[in-house]
């Protein structure tokens, strides 16, 4: 039997849609979901009609950050969230719902984000015995330092307005499409020379922290994820319980 495709692709008008599709685990970032959706993306670059990509979802949560039942491995992760920066189209997320820990990685590796106002943040990784690590690299050098400091720590959530005031997220309102109507219009006007180069200007200093730090962030990810503190975590979340360390 083919296997199931969890990342759905649509053309309109040169922007190619990649749209998550994965409503048993609410899009969460299994292995196969990083690789699919890496292997669309790279043939969106490759794609002479193409001039932009939308990262979409279905369902009510963009993305649930890792699947503890089939995480992908930090360097896949790593992978994808630095194919997101470097391609040579700028990547623009369509968020209309919840995003959590790992899936708010790939919005700080999107060169644009619009979100609906019903939409909700939060960094969960403390709350499992983990540590927001790999996806610390698209995402320090775009946010606020004093705000990503609070979320990171306490693993609140947060809404639509807060992302923007942030630079979690680039805008929001109601609608996330009308939000995303003038974004698309205008690179519909770009030419693909112009979007390059100026995505390349604009990327520097993210592509110097994966340089600087991803190996390092890699291996704390797979120590943190290895710990007993984790095991306890993940298992506390799967079973709906507090972890053992709960006040």
């Amino acid at each position: 039997m083919p296997s199931e495709t969890l990342v759905r692709v649509t053309h309109e008008r040169g922007v190619a849609t990649l749209t998550l599709d994965s409503p048993g685990n609410r899009n969460a970032l299994s292995s196969a979901l990083v690789g699919e959706l890496a292997d669309r993306l790279g043939e969106a670059e490759k794609d002479q009609d193409v001039r932009a990509v939308v990262l979409a979802h279905t369902g009510t949560t963009f993305c649930a950050g890792a699947d503890l039942r089939d995480p992908p491995d930090p360097d896949a992760l790593v992978g994808l969230l630095r194919q997101i920066v470097d391609v040579r189209k700028p990547v623009v997320a369509r968020v209309d719902g919840h995003v959590r820990a790992g899936g708010l990685g790939l919005l700080g590796a999107c060169d644009i984000s619009a979100a609906s106002t019903s939409s909700t943040f939060a960094f969960t990784e403390v709350h499992i015995g983990v540590a927001p690590a790999v996806i610390s690299l698209p995402l320090l050098p775009r946010v606020d330092p004093r705000a990503v400091a609070r979320y990171y720590l306490t693993g609140e959530k947060f809404g639509a307005a807060e992302a923007a005031r942030i630079g979690l997220v680039t805008d929001a309102g109601p609608d996330v499409d009308e939000v995303l109507g003038p974004v698309l219009a205008g690179l519909r006007k770009a030419s693909p020379q112009g979007l390059a180069e100026t995505k390349r200007l604009l990327t520097v200093k993210v592509l110097e922290a994966f340089d600087r730090d991803a190996e390092s962030l890699t291996a704390l990810s797979a120590r943190l994820f290895g710990s007993d503190q984790a095991r306890e975590g993940m298992t506390a979340f799967l079973e709906r319980r507090d972890p053992a360390w709960v006040w």
